[in-house]
């Protein structure tokens, strides 16, 4: 990512925050209109997911800046995603919901070019918290072996 998808993505998500609930919503709504399959994941309250979803999200967004303290983080976040049954070709599912939402929340400031600095910022999580979980299942094979 350059310095201008950072910003982009950055400030953009200042316009999101404000209406965070309703982004959220729409959200899972549309996550799970393109999978329904992943509903039973969620189990706990979807408010309380979504308000997390927001507050790690928002946590991302600002570590763009400080990617090597980020990357880390994001890795852990994907290690433990694993437990909870996500498989990597849920990741596009999810980028593609995230996308969507953002369009509807952002409207007309969702350009061309928010559109690509958040695919770019979205890529660079993923494949992150991908490795990560890829690490996870590694050393749980190794105890597995032991």
């Amino acid at each position: 990512m350059n310095s201008e998808q950072i910003h982009l993505v950055q400030s953009t998500f200042a316009l999101v925050r404000p209406i965070s609930t309703t982004a959220a919503d729409l959200f899972y709504n549309r996550l799970f209109t393109i999978d329904p399959s992943l509903r039973p994941m969620f189990t706990g309250n979807l408010a309380d997911q979504g308000r997390m979803l927001m507050s790690m999200l928002g946590a991302a967004v600002n570590g763009l800046t400080s990617l090597e303290s980020t990357i880390p983080v994001v890795r852990q976040l994907g290690a433990r995603h694993v437990k909870y049954g996500v498989r990597d070709e849920h990741y596009a599912t999810v980028g593609t919901a995230l996308l969507w939402t953002l369009e509807q929340g952002l409207a007309e400031k969702f350009t061309p070019e928010v559109r690509d600095a958040w695919t770019a910022a979205y890529t660079l999580l993923a494949t992150q918290m991908q490795l990560g979980a890829a690490h996870a299942a590694e050393l749980h094979d190794a105890v597995e072996v032991d």
